[in-house]
């Protein structure tokens, strides 16, 4: 449902990372190279690993050991070096959550905008049915915002973030305004009744049929696609308007029947979708974690159950502080 470059770690986490193995005593030459190419890729991303490292240091002498399990002796045999490896790992997961953790402050200034530029929005966990004024109905998935923009000649809706279904009322008698959605720098125009748009980053969305047809088209390209019932596709301000022929819709829109459905998706993308629809925040440890499949279908009423059971069956552990729970 989601892009590939939405399912990255966030500029934080990574930060965090970096921090860490920083003070773990020095890279080699190839990670000394990983990280000047990642500080050199974004003007932003010295200023977060200064911050990250200045953490770490307010940190001090802070113990840090404490781990969700009682932690045994290590069996005969084991080198005291490997033991020392675990330990220093545990802590240094665990600061490189709280890194997570003093990094979330961060993120309220965008939702604070939200909530001065939106007419409807939705909370983490919560979806809503909006009726307007013109007859027509907008579900509004979790974390999503819209703003009506009606006036003489359009009625049009501003998708700010998330997803959202619109069940339009059609162009009859008085009413002979066409119904736009806006999102990401493109334009969902209904032809029919009912689509969805999901906006996945500030110059990309997706758009799916779920009756009759739309006419989508991309900001500063003349060209316009049509969609019919069934079909999907994706724009974004390098690539215009391209379809997706094996995307599931009903997989897209299950959170209109409570849950959340997954199959065979990276862990990646599960733990992205689960931040959008329960409090606090889940962090994957690395890559290898990331890339596991999952295939489950979670109720939305049930997701701290479901995040248990998912550390269960993919038998990884977890950290849980502040809000934040890291799975390593």
């Amino acid at each position: 449902m989601n892009s590939q470059e939405s399912q990255q770690p966030s500029i934080t986490e990574v930060a965090a990372d970096w921090a860490v193995r920083l003070h773990a005593g020095g890279l080699d030459v190839q990670e000394h190279a990983a990280l000047q190419r990642w500080i050199d890729s974004d003007s932003r991303h010295a200023a977060e690993l200064e911050f990250a490292q200045q953490t770490w240091a307010a940190l001090g002498e802070l113990q840090l050991d404490a781990p969700v399990h009682r932690q045994r002796p290590p069996p005969a045999g084991v080198a005291p070096r490997r033991a020392q490896r675990r330990r220093t790992w545990r802590v240094a997961a665990s600061v490189a959550l709280l890194l997570v953790v003093a990094g979330v402050g961060w993120l309220q200034g965008p939702q604070a905008l939200l909530q001065m530029q939106a007419d409807y929005l939705t909370a983490k966990g919560e979806v809503r049915m909006v009726r307007l004024i013109d007859g027509s109905t907008v579900e509004l998935d979790s974390s999503s915002a819209i703003r009506l923009d009606f006036d003489g000649e359009q009625r049009r809706i501003s998708l700010l973030a998330g997803s959202a279904i619109f069940d339009v009322a059609p162009m009859a008698g008085q009413e002979t305004r066409p119904f736009v959605v806006q999102s990401a720098g493109g334009q969902t125009r209904a032809l029919g009744t009912r689509f969805v748009v999901g906006r996945e980053a500030d110059d990309q969305a997706w758009v799916g049929v779920l009756q009759h047809s739309v006419a989508v088209t991309q900001q500063d390209r003349a060209q316009t696609t049509v969609l019919h019932e069934g079909q999907a596709a994706r724009y974004r301000a390098q690539d215009g308007v391209s379809g997706l022929p094996d995307f599931d819709l009903a997989r897209a829109t299950s959170w209109r029947r409570g849950v959340l459905v997954f199959d065979r998706q990276p862990l990646a993308k599960v733990v992205e979708e689960l931040n959008r629809y329960r409090p606090g925040r889940v962090v994957l440890s690395n890559a290898d974690l990331a890339n596991r499949e999952v295939s489950a279908v979670f109720r939305l009423d049930m997701l701290d159950q479901a995040l248990g059971t998912l550390t269960e069956e993919l038998q990884v552990r977890r950290f849980d502080l502040a809000g934040v729970s890291l799975i390593y």
